[in-house]
């Protein structure tokens, strides 16, 4: 199991691919990173890893270090943020074809055999959708909860909801730190003062509203952060920026959420019963 010198475990998750889950995470762990929290982020992202690559760290190969007699798996480090993925360990040009079994035992490995040292916050990108990664994570670990990335769309907040659906259930009773709305609106650069709600408006505030669950941020369509993104270069790294203090504002958000569900809440157990495949 787990170090419990990793303090807070929070999964970043969507209903639905294509949302920009993974940049969220990105961009969120290296905020934290920048406010002086000692962060890691794993991708769990068995089938379509995205983080290497948005680290600079593609050509990463993690070592094996020799911890209280167990072979340690040695996280990457860039931008303050220690990083593991299952990108490390395959040719990132070949499609990954496993079972679930197989998947849901490799993300085993990458969080039990690993030596993340002292953390604060370890982010956890989930693969869309609600699989056995999900339901692997809850029976492994014990998460300080969740957060939800979506598009305001409707076709989006349909599968959003179905993703806070699987973290409330009463088997897993994961608490919902807050909701994400990625793609807000679009803002050209020669119209600075213009809003174009590309995918509608503020679906994610209503559906927060009638979940009474935090809204903790609205993320416009910037071209930075798609291309700071495929350099390897997350904009969160320079917080200065517009991109950049939006996300170092998300990051004081979940750090107020996480501090408030410490103190009013239990702790969130390991399930310790089988699941169902579906929910």
């Amino acid at each position: 199991m787990m170090s419990l010198s990793v303090k807070n475990v929070l999964a970043v998750a969507s209903g639905k691919g294509g949302v920009g889950k993974s940049t969220i995470a990105a961009n969120l762990a290296v905020a934290l990173a920048g406010m002086g929290y000692q962060t890691g982020l794993l991708d769990a992202d068995i089938f379509g890893p995205s983080q290497p690559k948005m680290f600079q760290v593609e050509e990463a190969r993690p070592f094996l270090e020799r911890v209280d007699g167990r072979d340690l798996i040695q996280p990457v480090e860039n931008y303050g943020v220690k990083l593991l993925s299952i990108g490390f360990f395959v040719d990132k040009q070949d499609a990954i074809l496993w079972r679930g079994a197989k998947a849901s035992n490799a993300f085993k490995q990458l969080i039990s055999e690993v030596n993340w040292g002292e953390l604060d916050y370890l982010l956890i990108d989930l693969p869309p959708g609600t699989s056995d990664i999900h339901l692997t994570l809850v029976q492994t670990l014990s998460i300080t909860g969740a957060v939800i990335v979506s598009t305001p769309q409707e076709v989006a907040l349909a599968d959003a909801r179905k993703g806070i659906s699987l973290f409330t259930d009463e088997k897993l009773n994961v608490p919902i730190l807050g909701l994400i709305e990625n793609m807000a609106w679009f803002t050209p650069a020669e119209l600075p003062g213009n809003k174009y709600y590309l995918f509608g408006k503020e679906g994610c505030r209503r559906l927060a509203e009638e979940l009474h669950i935090p809204l903790l941020g609205q993320i416009p369509i910037v071209q930075s952060i798609c291309e700071s993104g495929d350099r390897g270069i997350p904009v969160a790294f320079n917080p200065d920026t517009i991109t950049g203090t939006a996300f170092r504002s998300l990051a004081e958000q979940i750090v107020e959420r996480v501090t408030y569900r410490r103190e009013h809440l239990a702790p969130t157990r390991r399930v310790m019963v089988d699941l169902p495949t579906s929910f």
